[in-house]
């Protein structure tokens, strides 16, 4: 291993140390560092080492980090992260990330300029407040979480389920990189992590400058960098202390990977409503709306912007009830299980 970094050091390749010890830092040094090289235009490469970090995360990052480049499903949308490259040294002799990136083309250096420029446009103040109008009209006022009863304090009214209110914390990002967005993304994981139910109850993270816009392509992009943050916060299990609540201006969950099956931070799939309805007793409402007025279930993500709603697991086990895992069943002989 030393041996390995000696021979980057004469390359000339930075050696980075990282006192990281958590699958929180871990990540967020990890994305920071990704976004750091990113940011260049021409090639890059660094060796991030995790001497507190087990080989094994690593491998798993790397690995997974492989497969995700073979999915063009999502690559489409995520052009930014075609150009990295990402091993463990030494094929896991040590703990070190070898992390390297291709020079930009022509074209994706004038379309890395057009980005920074669009991220000047985007005002904090007026992204929040905008956010907050939102929550406001259609969270509280339409009640769509009974536990949110104001746009500055969540977790209220489960006192006697051993959950304490506290502050809603908004946070805010202009960049229109998916590595800086997962770098501001872990950054509040750790900052949640670090803090107690009553001075942080949840995070709102706005992303104006992920997937801008009203269109398809607008909403596949959104759709892609967020499925990216919810696979590694999943992939270390972080969905065992955190859960997540996905907002777009043209939110359609009948866009959404799986469109029939359940996907981490998104509605239930559209063809599950009826079902859901039937389950709630609403047997006529079952029947007789339309599918257009099924799929108005969409607006309760229609937010302003981009908008990640970060919450605590306990909260909202403490919400969904010690029955919250249900056998959903969808005619034909399909049962799902559903949870909320």
């Amino acid at each position: 291993f030393q041996a390995l970094l000696r021979d980057l050091q004469i390359e000339g390749v930075p050696l980075l140390g990282c006192d990281a010890n958590q699958v929180g830092t871990f990540n967020a040094a990890l994305w920071t560092t990704m976004a750091e090289l990113g940011d260049q235009d021409d090639e890059q490469k660094a060796c991030l080492i995790m001497e507190a970090i087990p080989v094994s995360a690593l491998l798993a990052f790397a690995e997974d980090f492989t497969v995700l480049k073979t999915q063009t499903r999502l690559m489409d949308y995520l052009p930014e992260l075609k150009r990295f490259s990402v091993s463990v040294l030494g094929r896991g002799v040590g703990p070190a990330l070898l992390i390297e990136t291709q020079a930009r083309t022509e074209e994706e250096v004038a379309a890395a300029a057009a980005n920074r420029a669009a991220e000047g446009t985007f005002d904090q103040a007026k992204t929040t407040t905008a956010l907050k109008s939102f929550i406001d009209r259609v969270v509280v006022n339409l009640e769509a979480c009974p536990y949110t009863k104001s746009v500055d304090i969540s977790a209220v009214g489960l006192e006697n389920r051993g959950v304490t209110p506290g502050p809603v914390g908004y946070r805010f990002s202009p960049t229109t990189d998916a590595c800086m967005t997962m770098s501001v993304f872990w950054n509040c994981i750790c900052e949640m992590t670090g803090s107690p139910d009553e001075n942080l109850s949840s995070i709102m993270l706005s992303l104006p400058g992920i997937g801008q816009g009203g269109g398809q392509e607008a909403h596949a992009r959104f759709a892609a960098v967020v499925e990216i943050v919810g696979r590694y916060l999943c992939l270390y299990r972080g969905d065992a202390s955190f859960g997540l609540v996905h907002f777009h201006p043209a939110y359609d969950r009948s866009s959404i990977n799986p469109i029939d099956g359940a996907s981490y931070g998104h509605l239930p799939p559209m063809s599950w409503l009826r079902a859901m309805l039937k389950m709630a007793g609403h047997e006529a409402e079952a029947e007789s709306f339309t599918d257009d007025e099924v799929a108005l279930s969409n607006y309760q993500r229609r937010a302003p912007h981009t908008s990640i709603n970060i919450l605590r697991m306990n909260q909202v086990n403490a919400a969904a009830g010690p029955k919250s895992i249900v056998d959903l069943d969808l005619g034909n002989g399909r049962i799902e299980k559903a949870s909320g």
